[in-house]
């Protein structure tokens, strides 16, 4: 089947009517691509609320994990002055802030420490914690910072791996959401 099409001064234009479909969603798709894209979210924005009133760092952990409870249990017994906050990565919070510090909303294999500007993430964020912390703890992290960061990941990355395995993991969090 054919369709005839007015061109202009030369006259009328043949075109078979397959050829219009494929215009059509060739079209179609140009269309698509100028529709305006749903926005980026700008997540340093987004989560400034959170350092607002509050400029303490916040030590984001996974929630179900027994080594990590600990850990939080351990840094809060040694941090008198309070000045590390606690969120739970799986947590609406967690999620956030881990947008926030450029990773995965769903990525819970590392613990990471955001501060105002600045995250850290595996070891790093571990020996940041340290030395917020009260003694001995930043001389600890002073020391290991010797240590070459691929090895330090290579050792947190394989207890990270493993930590269910070790040491279990929980229904819930123990930590209530937003504690300080």
């Amino acid at each position: 089947m054919m369709l005839i099409v007015p061109v202009g001064p030369v006259g009328p234009a043949k075109i078979h009517v397959s050829t219009t479909r494929q215009l059509s969603r060739g079209f179609k798709a140009l269309a698509s691509l100028s529709t305006p894209r749903k926005e980026a979210v700008d997540w340093v924005e987004a989560t400034s609320s959170f350092f607002e009133r509050d400029s303490r760092p916040i030590m984001l952990f996974d929630g179900v994990c027994n080594m990590c409870n600990g850990g939080v249990r351990i840094v809060r017994a040694n941090d008198r002055n309070r000045k590390i906050r606690f969120e739970a990565l799986q947590s609406e919070a967690g999620r956030n802030l881990l947008r926030r510090s450029g990773r995965d909303p769903n990525d819970i294999s590392s613990v990471v420490l955001v501060e105002k500007d600045r995250a850290y993430i595996k070891s790093d964020a571990v020996l940041k914690i340290m030395e917020y912390i009260d003694l001995p703890f930043p001389q600890l992290s002073l020391f290991l910072q010797l240590v070459p960061v691929f090895l330090r990941d290579f050792m947190y990355d394989n207890v990270a791996r493993n930590r269910y395995a070790f040491f279990g993991r929980s229904d819930s969090c123990e930590l209530p959401s937003h504690q300080n």
